[in-house]
């Protein structure tokens, strides 16, 4: 039996190399989500409830079609993100592949979808 520390077990596994590049992408990301946020609410709020015409007329300004894109695309990458690091902690094997894959390709449908959206509405 062999009695190893948790440094030699560690020693030449490596290391992924990406960890502090995802730490700040997180960061900054969420820091674009907290001044996106407030301004989607307040641009896209009054909309609520309003005719067709009224919100293609709205959107079609390029500040509220811009915050919308911007609010969307923002979001999904955030998204797809933390749940790829989600799904790294606690899938394993072929299951986190594939829930990988189901993720970031869902992640990337939601937001060409809401982008295709904002086009739609300003154009």
């Amino acid at each position: 039996m062999a009695f190893l520390t948790d440094r030699k077990r560690a020693v030449g596994m490596g290391s992924a190399k990406t960890g502090t590049e995802h730490f700040w992408v997180m960061k900054v990301s969420a820091f674009g989500l907290l001044l996106l946020i407030p301004l989607f609410v307040f641009t896209f709020g009054p909309m609520l409830g309003q005719d067709y015409e009224t919100v293609t007329a709205y959107f079609a300004r390029p500040f509220p079609a811009i915050v919308a894109g911007l609010t969307i695309a923002v979001t999904m990458m955030h998204f797809k993100n933390g749940v790829q690091t989600m799904i790294e902690d606690y899938v394993h094997g072929t299951a986190q592949k594939i829930a990988i894959l189901a993720m970031i390709s869902l992640s990337y449908a939601a937001a060409a979808t809401g982008l295709f959206a904002v086009a739609r509405l300003a154009f």
